[in-house]
């Protein structure tokens, strides 16, 4: 399959193959819409079977980007990039730099930040070539790891799902099962458990589900077995496409609302979760916090002020399962038409843009 069958009517703006045999470097940069501003999105550094699963991931989470930024009413676009390889070993100076000088190609059109495989200072390393990029360390002037932004807004997204579902946002006695305990992961283990839930975790990483176990008091299973504990709360916070036709019929949980980007396999899958009367918090509504934290970088950065923007998912998600109740569609329906109406809405406002350094 060739690049332009890849993109199909998603609607990207621009693809970017960067390329430095010297470091390994292998990346993709999608942007898929800059209506609403510059694309903001991660780079995910990850060992990809083959281009063609790393093109079509890129794509998928760029896409994913764009609808993530206006439902949280920010003005950004969407992009994401990935970098094909083992962030374990391939990691150096060169290719960082390397990395950084393909991103600052872009003039801005694109800004970077951290995701899977990568960390603050790789962001701080990028950095020294290119000024298009957010999540550095804290002790650089940037917001450092997004992660606990991310689980801060999925605890907002909680308690607006459990307030839809029966009137009480109560945290306390509520079950919840979670998969993949990485950086967001246990941080929201952390969260469930100082507010009084009973956690159950699965995760492929052995020495992950170790040092959650020795950090909180939580149950254990495998991560076959995870999809179906009982619970109040799923929380897939891993990789995405975990909810298909094969694990959604395994579900016995109330309620979705996780960390993982793309949790459906397919569109369809947004019906046979509703088939099963379980309510789904779409992931782009529920997981941006991470995205709303290091957007706060590019107008001046400060704890305070990105916690009440973060904490904003609340009244987001709300908005999104009403508007799902009202016109008799399932929320992922619903949001992400409501995010599509306010690019289209406030993306026609650049016609009047006042000079050129108005795009950044």
């Amino acid at each position: 399959m060739g690049v332009f069958d890849a993109l199909g009517d998603r609607g990207h703006e621009e693809v970017v193959f960067g390329s430095d045999p010297v470091s390994g470097l292998k990346s993709i940069i999608a942007i898929h819409s800059t209506a609403l501003g510059p694309a903001l999105g991660g780079t995910r550094f990850f060992p990809y079977s083959s281009e063609a699963e790393a093109l079509d991931d890129v794509l998928r989470l760029s896409q994913t980007m764009s609808l993530k930024a206006a439902a949280a009413g920010l003005d950004l676009g969407g992009g994401k990039a990935v970098i094909i390889g083992d962030s374990r070993k391939l990691k150096s100076e060169r290719l960082w730099r390397a990395y950084g000088r393909v991103v600052d190609s872009l003039q801005g059109r694109y800004i970077t930040a951290e995701d899977v495989g990568t960390d603050a200072n790789d962001m701080d390393m990028i950095r020294r070539e290119t000024r298009w990029v957010v999540g550095v360390p804290v002790e650089e002037g940037g917001s450092g790891d997004p992660s606990p932004a991310t689980a801060r807004g999925l605890m907002a997204a909680t308690r607006a799902v459990l307030k839809f579902l029966d009137g009480s946002e109560d945290v306390s006695g509520r079950k919840v099962a979670l998969l993949g305990v990485g950086k967001v992961g246990s941080d929201l283990v952390r969260r469930y458990i100082e507010a009084g839930a009973k956690v159950t975790v699965a995760d492929v990483y052995p020495p992950a589900i170790e040092k959650i176990t020795k950090s909180f008091a939580v149950d254990v299973v495998s991560p076959e077995e995870i999809v179906a504990v009982e619970c109040d709360i799923f929380a897939p916070c891993s990789m995405g496409s975990v909810l298909d036709q094969t694990t959604i019929p395994r579900l016995r949980c109330k309620a979705i609302v996780g960390a993982a980007n793309n949790q459906l396999a397919t569109a369809e899958d947004a019906e046979r979760i509703a088939d099963r009367d379980i309510l789904y918090g779409p992931d782009f509504v529920v997981n941006a916090g991470g995205l709303i934290n290091v957007s706060e970088e590019v107008k001046g950065y400060t704890v305070e002020k990105a916690a009440v923007h973060i904490d904003r998912i609340y009244e987001n998600t709300l908005r999104v399962l009403e508007a799902s109740r009202e016109r008799g569609v399932t929320p992922n329906v619903a949001a992400v038409d409501l995010a599509e109406e306010r690019i289209t809405e406030i993306g026609n406002l650049r016609l009047f843009r006042r000079s050129g350094d108005d795009r950044n």
